[in-house]
């Protein structure tokens, strides 16, 4: 019952976890591997598509296998880009394709782009093409976008001539930074067909994350999210986090599958995309997205209080507050998520990487900048002087 005080110890909750990763959801879905599974799906914006609410990050490696259980269990939105693994990702998609040919018509391919010349995107958007032996991509991505003044006239112009010829069906962006202000202004464009957002329990309840969603789907435009754990698993250090992970474990499903349940919620998110590394994973979050149960309004008041409590730990992407504060360009929100890619997904190699790509210069004034200004901007209250310094020590030294 709501308020009823849990009785999980520390130790009865990890064993409990340990045992109950895979739920009996899974284990049925393993009993009918081979059968399709009627994935639940939601129409993409005005695109006039469905999507399943589940789809696959391709930013890890790609299991020919996981591809085909995924393609198997409805998983078919698939999330890549030409950067990731250095192009292997869409290799490895091409790989599928070339296999088994009969599935890309059911597929929703997505591949996003770096680049911010005209000359740039074609290129991406060739070489993708040719990656993954299709002719046309369902959804091409601006990656990683800041401010929606980005996408001028002439990126526009080059989105309806490239629809036209039929390599790109729609055309969006992704963005990791300033996430409502970018999906704000893209509302009022009129031709964006898709956006990527990082959307999770710690980042939908603001107002300006709810009034842009709300306008994207008055606009049109389809949602899907990204970053959906918000920074991780709860890790059983305080007791709101031990009641909130043992009352999902009592009610059948895991605390990972009840953060999807929360972004789900939410009708105007079409699609999650996430990342999902081995079988297991995978199992889980179509057994998550398969199970019709809905996440009772304490569970709703639980994750929230949980978010508000833990939001120190977490970077919610309001880059502009904290990165005009420093008398430099060092990019905090990057570095931020290339901490959550080393210490929550337990990813040092992809984070050290990403860490090194931002030149040296910048890299050695980050330990000794001043963030005292950024500090006191912060509305989640982040120690980022702290972390900042943390970051060039750990990245560094992994790379």
């Amino acid at each position: 019952m709501p308020g009823k005080k849990h009785n999980w110890s520390r130790r009865a909750f990890l064993r409990a976890a340990g045992l109950g990763s895979i739920i009996a959801p899974i284990d049925r879905l393993a009993e009918s591997s081979n059968e399709p599974a009627a994935m639940p799906t939601r129409p993409f914006g005005r695109t006039g598509v469905r999507v399943p609410i589940l789809g696959f990050g391709g930013s890890l490696d790609l299991d020919q296998l996981m591809l085909r259980q995924a393609a198997k269990w409805g998983a078919t939105y698939w999330d890549t880009a030409s950067s990731y693994m250095g192009g292997n990702s869409e290799n490895r998609i091409g790989k599928y394709v070339g296999k088994y040919p009969e599935d890309r018509k059911k597929l929703f391919i997505v591949t996003k782009s770096h680049a911010w010349t005209l000359d740039g995107l074609t290129k991406d958007l060739d070489r993708s093409l040719e990656r993954m032996k299709i002719d046309y991509v369902d959804l091409f991505f601006i990656h990683s976008v800041r401010s929606i003044n980005e996408l001028n006239s002439k990126i526009k112009t080059w989105s309806e001539k490239t629809i036209a010829g039929g390599k790109i069906r729609f055309f969006g962006f992704s963005t990791h930074s300033n996430m409502a202000e970018c999906m704000l202004g893209a509302a009022k464009l009129g031709w964006i067909d898709g956006i990527m957002m990082s959307y999770n329990f710690r980042l939908m309840h603001s107002d300006q994350m709810k009034r842009a969603v709300d306008a994207c789907a008055r606009a049109g435009i389809g949602l899907t999210a990204m970053k959906s754990q918000g920074g991780g698993s709860v890790r059983t250090s305080s007791e709101t986090e031990l009641e909130l992970a043992g009352r999902f474990l009592q009610k059948g499903f895991t605390d990972a599958q009840a953060k999807l349940k929360a972004v789900w919620e939410n009708p105007n998110i079409a699609s999650i995309c996430v990342e999902m590394p081995n079988m297991t994973i995978l199992m889980s979050n179509v057994a998550a997205a398969m199970n019709r149960t809905s996440l009772s309004s304490h569970d709703k008041k639980l994750l929230h209080k949980y978010a508000q409590e833990t939001r120190s730990d977490y970077c919610a992407g309001c880059t502009d507050l904290c990165e005009s504060a420093t008398d430099t360009t060092a990019p905090i929100g990057d570095v931020m998520r290339y901490l959550m890619y080393s210490r929550s997904y337990g990813d040092h190699h992809r984070a050290a990487q990403c860490f090194n790509r931002i030149p040296q210069r910048i890299r050695v004034q980050m330990a000794s900048l001043d963030y005292t200004t950024a500090e006191q901007r912060c509305p989640q209250k982040m120690a980022i002087g702290k972390l900042m310094r943390q970051a060039v020590k750990e990245l560094e030294k992994k790379a």
